[in-house]
């Protein structure tokens, strides 16, 4: 069976939250592996190892990933990861002046090492309620679709 990664930093609980309800979506269909940066034993190289990748992360302060997640960032400018699809999500505050930018700089860096984004990022406000429990379950059910899609064309 094809495997997907999913990796997040979290800090108050809410981007885990959200990776929960995406994994839920995803057990079904795939083999996924769950790494939580900072609290998982994980090196940069292992997202060569996946057929897909979600990739979750908060913002901090201004803008600025998380400090857990630094250095896994720096160590992913060793890494290939050409043709593997991923996506992006986190928790944001709108608070900020920067509404979720750490979800879109780990994007481009994903794009930078070649991964295929088939969903554009999800930023959720704080924590899912509602509405947004139903963002994040088509978030990943998107990506399920895409990521066989890519699957059948390799």
């Amino acid at each position: 069976m094809a495997s997907i990664l999913l990796v997040f930093a979290s800090l108050s609980g809410n981007t885990e939250e959200i990776a929960d309800i995406i994994q839920s979506q995803l057990k079904p269909h795939a083999d996924v592996t769950r790494r939580h940066i900072d609290m998982d034993d994980i090196e940069a190289a292992e997202l060569e190892s996946y057929d897909g990748i979600l990739f979750g992360t908060y913002t901090w302060g201004d803008g600025d990933l998380p400090y857990e997640l630094e250095d896994f960032y720096d160590d992913m400018e060793d890494i290939d990861l050409k043709g593997i699809p991923a996506a992006c999500f986190g928790s944001c505050d709108s608070s900020y002046l920067e509404y979720g930018a750490a979800v879109d700089t780990v994007s481009m860096k994903l794009q930078k090492k070649g991964a295929v984004l088939v969903e554009p990022n999800l930023k959720i406000e704080l924590d899912p309620e509602g509405e947004e429990i139903t963002r994040c379950e088509e978030f990943a059910q998107q990506f399920l679709v895409k990521w066989k899609i890519h699957l059948q064309k390799a």
